[in-house]
């Protein structure tokens, strides 16, 4: 389940300020430079953020699963042709090279999510945009996180229930229509009841933010965003 989990590790110490602008760093640079050499650096340094991060590939593709099939069906359709040879390897390398850069910047971005709390990337995005549009994405970003593993964990359990009561004999429309269904009032409901929790709790647009504080730890990490974000222009 794509959320945060507590860890000792050095990403897990860093201010999420930080871990944001190596993100954005890393994704300026990815989709500067799709050759092959460019990716198979950037490669190698997500294989050091989540090494860093003490996260493994597998888990980190794991997370980014429900992306995966978008990411192959591009390649896959521009490698058909209308006529012979019907499928042409060589117009399907620009569209793969385009999806792996996609992958990389999602496993990154699942480096953060495991190792940042919620409420600290609320903090930051609240520091780094001023005003009430911080605020609204601050709060926007919070719920996103606490609401949509949630919405999976319902879906997962749709799923399971319906393969218990036989529901996989079924036809493919049949069981959509049922996990879609019971997807979307169960959604609904989680949305009603978090409304209610707000108002009992008496949610605010201007809370007392955790406390966030630059250290000696984030300067490396602050000059490989920056080195990023040159290479990107270079």
């Amino acid at each position: 389940m794509l959320s945060y989990e507590p860890g000792d590790s050095l990403v897990h110490r860093l201010d999420p300020r930080t871990k944001l602008a190596v993100q954005i760093g890393f994704a300026i640079a990815a989709f500067a430079h799709t050759t092959p050499r460019g990716l198979a650096i950037l490669t190698a340094l997500a294989g050091c953020v989540l090494a860093v991060a003490r996260l493994s590939p597998i888990a980190a593709l794991a997370e980014a699963r429900y992306a995966l099939p978008f990411l192959i069906i591009g390649p896959a359709i521009a490698a058909l042709t209308v006529g012979p040879p019907w499928i042409a390897l060589t117009d399907a390398i620009a569209p793969a090279l385009a999806s792996y850069r996609v992958l990389l910047v999602l496993v990154v971005s699942v480096a953060y999510v495991r190792t940042t709390r919620v409420r600290d990337s609320r903090a930051a995005l609240q520091r780094l945009v001023p005003g009430r549009p911080g605020r609204f994405l601050g709060v926007g970003v919070a719920l996103v996180f606490r609401f949509l593993p949630v919405l999976v964990a319902d879906l997962s359990r749709t799923r399971a229930a319906m393969r218990a009561r036989l529901g996989s004999e079924r036809g493919l429309t049949d069981r959509m229509e049922i996990v879609t269904s019971a997807g979307i009032r169960r959604a609904f409901g989680r949305a009603d009841r978090l409304g209610v929790a707000l108002r009992a709790r008496c949610f605010a647009w201007n809370p007392t933010l955790a406390h966030l504080r630059f250290a000696r730890r984030d300067l490396p990490a602050l000059g490989l965003a920056a080195a990023l974000v040159g290479w990107a222009f270079v």
